[in-house]
């Protein structure tokens, strides 16, 4: 049980890899569209997509760590 358990805490820590990711990614593009604010929708856009992505990693590592606990 107790390598599980290890298991799960490192399946879990994708979420801090997605928020570090997110954070980087928000800061970029608040400067971007400082820089050029007549792309505002094209940037918020490729923003929304790409914080998606990376929270679906977080989710995806959650899932594994909750199936890691539950199905042993």
């Amino acid at each position: 049980m107790g390598i599980v358990a290890i298991g799960a805490g490192i399946a879990v820590l994708t979420g801090l890899g997605a928020g570090i990711g997110i954070g980087i990614a928000t800061g970029k593009s608040s400067e971007a569209i400082a820089r050029q604010p007549e792309q505002t929708g094209k940037i918020t856009r490729n923003l929304i997509l790409g914080c998606a992505l990376a929270e679906s990693t977080a989710i995806y590592g959650l899932l594994i760590a909750i199936l890691l606990i539950f199905m042993n």
